[in-house]
């Protein structure tokens, strides 16, 4: 399926996340009903911008949208949120760390969705070192 050299193609990166959503509990796929997972080769200048970088090979994911607990019931017509996966810095990291692919695209897809649930980056990475 994945050649050594060159990773995952997009389309199986993008069936990689979606198996990653298919997995999770019930409970949390029934909140992210709406989002759009993408995967894109890498984040583009105003993607890296939103979040303060500016080398394109520093950032695997990005969530954007509007975190639920800040919704309002009266907004109706947003656009659905999206998690986008980075295929060419999610292939370095493998490269350079020999952790699985499927291991790293779940990582940043949760790490995403947690942002979909309001968690900071502070917070997951707080949670994720409990969890060690």
């Amino acid at each position: 399926m994945m050649h050594e050299r060159t990773g995952p193609t997009q389309e199986q990166m993008q069936l990689m996340a979606e198996q990653v959503v298919a997995a999770l509990p019930e409970e949390f796929r029934a909140q992210m009903g709406e989002i759009v997972l993408r995967v894109e080769d890498f984040a583009t200048p105003e993607q890296l911008h939103s979040v303060e970088l500016s080398d394109k090979w520093e950032l695997t994911g990005l969530y954007e949208g509007e975190a639920l607990p800040d919704r309002s019931i009266w907004e109706s017509h947003r656009m659905p949120a999206r998690i986008w996966l980075f295929r060419q810095p999610l292939i370095a990291e493998w490269r350079e760390t020999g952790v699985r692919m499927d291991d790293l695209v779940r990582h940043v897809v949760i790490h995403e969705a947690g942002h979909h649930f309001g968690f900071s980056d502070d917070d997951m990475h707080a949670l994720e070192d409990d969890a060690d």
